[in-house]
């Protein structure tokens, strides 16, 4: 038996809420963005009349006031966002106990066994459900329907804004094949070019070449992007309480000036290992390898990766392993504008790799205090918030909005 799923995405979520308070700007093209003045100045979200000038999310705000000069801007608001994304996903949770969010706008609901309680038609409860969401939220959202997650969310992208899409088990072919790769999910842009060197432009076109080159090229996101393209996907929708697997923690910061001393870069990057550290050790969770990231001001961004000779969710080895990464791509004084550090190869336990040296100082020991300090810095900051202590040389946390999907 075909499963029956919904994808449910919020029209653009941030501005939409942001307009709700601010109703005389409804018609008027607007988008929400980060400070300027802090160079986090790119568009995080923008409405349809945005759109309509060709505002994109993730360009930089003066790229966006270039396409259109009366453009409205407004800062973020997390909390909001995050009370009306509990809200509506409760209005899910009245269909389904099958609820999977997809970051903070959307959602899969995997209504097969309940659908009979609200009469047996998927699109008539798809629109009953974005009615719904219009009338008790006023926020919009278009609804992909069919038989896997992957076409869900596809026909909720087909049609925006404010629409329901069917992609039917009988004839998906005459809807899915036609569109471009990057309709797909997690068909980006490395995939799409890697894939049309050898004219393979669309869905149909990945489907029909087979699985052995796209797996040759892409290793196993390209078998994946083929068994999606054929219709394959048999991924089930995980209800809220049980959360996929966390495959990386990662944070970034774009700088108020050009970073251009080794000094300033390694201030940086310890803020951004204190985060990560944190969230490793809120999650019980221990990273074996890192990744950097660093970012010109020419927005040319080059990044590695290491294995950590053992796992750790600790800050100062963080931060060594990162400046070791960075040393290796970067040359003080060439300008960063952006680092980013994200935690691989997540586990829940401590895990050693290295030959123990029998003549190096007790390593346990030195973890352990460091473990406790970072752990008693925890509390105070759950305590009395996450500005009231840092490390010397990392003086702050960085927080970023992402940009909406």
């Amino acid at each position: 038996m075909d499963r029956v799923i919904l994808h449910c995405d919020l029209n653009c979520f941030y501005a939409s809420v942001e307009l709700l308070s601010r109703p005389e700007l409804r018609e008027s093209p607007v988008a929400v963005c980060g400070d300027p003045e802090s160079r986090h100045g790119i568009i995080l979200a923008k409405n349809e009349a945005a759109k309509q000038y060709g505002v994109q999310t993730a360009e930089t705000i003066w790229q966006a006031k270039r396409k259109c000069p009366e453009l409205i801007l407004l800062p973020p608001h997390r909390d909001r966002y995050q009370t009306f994304s509990r809200l509506v996903n409760a209005i899910y949770g009245q269909y389904t106990d099958l609820v999977e969010p997809f970051g903070i706008d959307e959602s899969w609901l995997d209504i097969t066994g309940s659908m009979h309680l609200f009469g047996g038609d998927a699109a008539a409860i798809a629109d009953g459900i974005r009615a719904r969401v219009r009338r008790e939220l006023g926020l919009t959202l278009s609804v992909g329907v069919s038989f896997n997650k992957v076409f869900a969310k596809l026909g909720s992208d087909y049609r925006k804004p404010d629409a329901t899409t069917v992609i039917p088990r009988e004839g998906w072919q005459e809807i899915v094949w036609p569109l471009p790769l990057g309709a797909m999910l997690y068909a980006g842009p490395a995939a799409q070019r890697a894939l049309a060197k050898y004219g393979i432009r669309t869905i149909g076109e990945l489907a029909g070449c087979g699985p052995a080159l796209p797996e040759q090229l892409l290793g196993k996101l390209g078998r994946q992007l083929w068994e999606y393209a054929s219709g394959l996907d048999g991924a089930p929708v995980r209800p809220q309480h049980e959360r996929e697997p966390v495959k990386s923690v990662g944070n970034s910061t774009t700088f108020r000036e050009n970073l251009t001393s080794r000094a300033q870069v390694r201030r940086g990057t310890a803020r951004l290992c204190d985060s990560v550290a944190a969230r490793l050790r809120e999650q019980g969770l221990y990273c074996g390898a890192v990744a950097v990231g660093v970012r010109d001001a020419a927005f040319r961004t080059v990044s590695r990766q290491a294995r950590l000779p053992h796992s750790t969710h600790l800050r100062r080895e963080l931060l060594e392993a990162s400046m070791g990464l960075i040393d290796k791509i970067w040359r003080p004084p060439a300008p960063v504008r952006l680092i980013s550090v994200t935690a691989l190869a997540l586990t829940d336990r401590l895990e050693t790799y290295e030959q123990v040296d029998l003549f190096a100082p007790h390593r346990p020991a030195e973890d352990g205090k460091r473990e406790r300090l970072e752990l008693a810095v925890d509390e105070i900051r759950k305590k009395y918030g996450g500005g009231a202590i840092s490390f010397g040389e990392a003086g702050g946390h960085p927080e970023d909005l992402p940009p909406e999907d």
